[in-house]
């Protein structure tokens, strides 16, 4: 998940992205231009370091800034009958059941499910417990993602407990990678 407040920058996370991750771009108070010059760079680091790139908004915007897919808010869940029919990937946020269940009849193909734990993106949310994290991300049909306070450690104990669930969870994080970036910047600070 893109976040203004990224103290790396962006374009820096991308880069520290594995291969097969993907990047939703957020970024919503940018002025239009700057946007679709930070989605035209993105898309560059996403095909050479094989990255799907999601854009938040709609998918016509999607679809011309070269994503892969559109990241639906739920207000604009309508839209994903149109994102499907010009082949982009569809994924929503979900935070309670109603989200899921909107989701699923959409057909998304994946849920952001959180906050499973603390975040600072959303101080004032309560977590959900694993359980109810795994209830949401079940109604909510497709891939589910878990966001809020995730860390590779967090991801795996999800993973861990998920696998009796049927449920395959996967994670996105923002201050993990924020974390992450500064300790690579502190080794290459170093190797100089």
């Amino acid at each position: 998940m893109s976040d203004a407040r990224s103290a790396a920058g962006t374009m820096v996370l991308a880069a520290l992205l594995p291969p097969g991750s993907g990047i939703v771009l957020r970024h919503d108070a940018l002025p239009q231009g700057a946007r679709w010059r930070l989605a035209r760079r993105l898309a560059r680091i996403a095909k050479a370091r094989g990255l799907t790139l999601l854009i938040a908004g709609s998918p016509a915007e999607a679809r011309r800034w070269g994503a892969d897919g559109v990241h639906l808010r739920q207000h604009a869940a309508r839209r994903a009958a149109k994102a499907r029919a010009i082949g982009l990937i569809v994924t929503m946020p979900v935070h309670d059941h109603r989200e899921a269940r909107r989701a699923r009849r959409v057909g998304a193909d994946a849920a952001f499910v959180s906050p499973l734990h603390p975040t600072r993106s959303h101080i004032d949310a309560a977590p959900l417990s694993r359980a109810a994290w795994l209830r949401l991300a079940r109604a909510a049909g497709g891939q589910a993602i878990a966001l809020g306070g995730m860390t590779p450690a967090r991801a795996r104990a999800l993973t861990r407990a998920s696998a009796a669930s049927g449920v395959r969870p996967g994670w996105a994080a923002i201050d993990a990678w924020e974390k992450r970036a500064a300790t690579h910047k502190a080794r290459r600070g170093r190797a100089r």
